[in-house]
């Protein structure tokens, strides 16, 4: 199973997420969930570094990434993060509506 642990702080702006384990849904090169949440936060991590042009701390290793969100980014452009990451927590939460048994998204307030 997929586990995805999304920490916000007290105001609701996410602070960093974490993704963990192999969905198992099919073999490796055809798991579809497994792909599609890979493909949603590498690809928002991607999307923030190249439109924002803000390098996130990320580790990523196979089965494996913890993204944090800097402290020191300004408040205009920490919104435009912020946006971007809230679309990828709808993504993930799509993906869970038919894979639920595949992937495990947890949201927790710092």
């Amino acid at each position: 199973m997929i586990r995805v642990k999304i920490r916000r702080k007290p105001d609701g702006r996410i602070l960093s997420f974490q993704v963990k384990g192999h969905a198992m849904y099919d073999d490796p090169g055809k798991d579809i969930v497994c792909a599609g949440v890979s493909a949603v936060t590498v690809g928002t991590v991607n999307a923030v570094e190249v439109l924002l042009g803000i390098e996130l701390k990320a580790r990523h290793k196979h089965g494996f990434l913890d993204v944090e969100v800097a402290d020191s980014i300004d408040n205009a452009l920490n919104e435009k993060v912020q946006m971007l990451l809230e679309s990828m927590v709808v993504m993930l939460q799509t993906i869970k509506q038919s894979y639920s048994a595949y992937i495990d998204l947890q949201e927790n307030k710092k």
